[in-house]
């Protein structure tokens, strides 16, 4: 029974983090202009069968150290546990080109990223998640001795959004804007959202699925808290309370403002007091309409959903929020080192950065990444799928 209940908690999670990929998608869907709907979601499900292949085979060996290439009856081990283990973290990884896809959407090859896809989700993802979970080169043994903890992320912050949004900027900077998205006199033109109802649909999915992606991250039903889960909501809560207020009732900053509430909170939910959980929330839906325009207006970064601001920056906050809101004096259940999460973030980010940076770069120079001009104003929908989301009537 005690085999049996494990594999349906973590099967269950699986299926919960599984559907917040449509969640992307329609989130991407209602943020693109109407030429690239369909392209968008082109991309997210055909991210998600790329990376299953490359976690499947490589990615899941580099992270964890276990291989898919015994017999059947040593699979099926535990009530096959281990199986969906694996399917419940490659969700996790797939999550990862999901979060890219928003960023470079508008003007990316359909090819040159399915390639970058296989390459994130088969190496540098895993690299990090090995290392953060899973203890590899002695990192956290390291920690543990130097500050007297291990670097903590319980639901992936860092390991997950962050690493995503990082990866993302890389592959937004060797990109370049969209045409005619600003001007050479440093003019901002605004592409305004194509349908703000799918973008609510986007935000709905992706907020109900995290509580299967943050809850279930205990992975064994004897792990499971309702810390975590209260936790989560004080966190999407505050992140859309601040992302309204801030944001001006723009309702792409409400509806963003409780996914970066919630990219906030994965690393500390097992650990934080509810109100630990509301500032950090708060902070996030503040800090991601700050960048999202900052990096858009000022920074001329052009990042179509503001996947930085949003998993990048928020991920990075919510890895340093654990050593704050963490501690014992602060509400928390203690056990965790403001050292270790500084080191383990900044980690996390140059191994993103760098291995997102060179992976696109390569691309650039082989194959390169961006649609022609001709391309790009007809539409990814056009171009690349040759059918537009609502083709006219004969």
């Amino acid at each position: 029974m005690q085999n049996s209940s494990d594999v349906l908690f973590i099967l269950l999670g699986a299926i919960m983090v599984l559907a917040m990929h449509a969640g992307f998608a329609f989130l991407e869907v209602g943020t693109v202009r109407k030429k690239n709907q369909v392209n968008a979601l082109v991309k997210i499900i055909m991210d998600f069968a790329v990376s299953t292949i490359a976690y499947f085979f490589i990615g899941y060996g580099i992270a964890y150290g276990i291989s898919f290439f015994q017999a059947a009856p040593a699979l099926v081990e535990f009530n096959g546990y281990a199986l969906v283990k694996f399917f419940f973290l490659l969700t996790f990884a797939a999550a990862i080109p999901a979060i890219v896809s928003g960023g470079i959407a508008e003007r990316a090859k359909f090819n040159p990223q399915l390639i970058a896809t296989f390459l994130i989700a088969g190496f540098v993802y895993p690299l990090f998640e090995g290392i953060s979970w899973n203890g590899l080169f002695g990192f956290q043994q390291w920690l543990e001795t130097s500050f007297g903890a291990g670097f903590h992320d319980f639901a992936g912050s860092v390991v997950v959004h962050g690493v995503g949004g990082w990866i993302a900027l890389a592959a937004i900077l060797h990109l370049g804007p969209r045409h005619g998205r600003y001007g050479k006199q440093g003019q901002v033109f605004a592409h305004p959202p194509s349908n703000i109802p799918f973008l609510a649909l986007g935000a709905w999915i992706l907020t109900v699925g995290w509580f299967g992606f943050n809850v279930m991250s205990a992975q064994e039903i004897g792990g499971i808290s309702g810390l975590v889960a209260i936790n989560s909501l004080m966190a999407m809560v505050g992140g859309t309370l601040v992302a309204c207020l801030v944001g001006r009732n723009d309702p792409g900053f409400v509806h963003n403002g409780p996914l970066a509430g919630l990219v906030a909170v994965c690393a500390g939910s097992d650990i934080m007091h509810p109100l630990g959980a509301l500032a950090t929330g708060g902070i996030a839906g503040g800090l991601f309409v700050f960048m999202f325009t900052m990096t858009q207006n000022k920074w001329k970064i052009d990042d179509v959903l503001g996947v930085w601001p949003l998993h990048g920056l928020c991920g990075v906050w919510g890895g340093i929020a654990v050593g704050i809101f963490g501690q014992l004096s602060m509400g928390g259940l203690g056990g965790v080192s403001m050292q270790s999460q500084v080191i383990g973030t900044l980690l996390g980010i140059a191994i993103a950065f760098i291995g997102g940076y060179l992976v696109y770069g390569v691309l650039k120079l082989a194959l390169g990444l961006r649609l022609s001009q001709e391309e790009e104003y007809n539409g990814a929908d056009l171009s690349i799928h040759k059918i537009s989301a609502t083709p006219a009537n004969d």
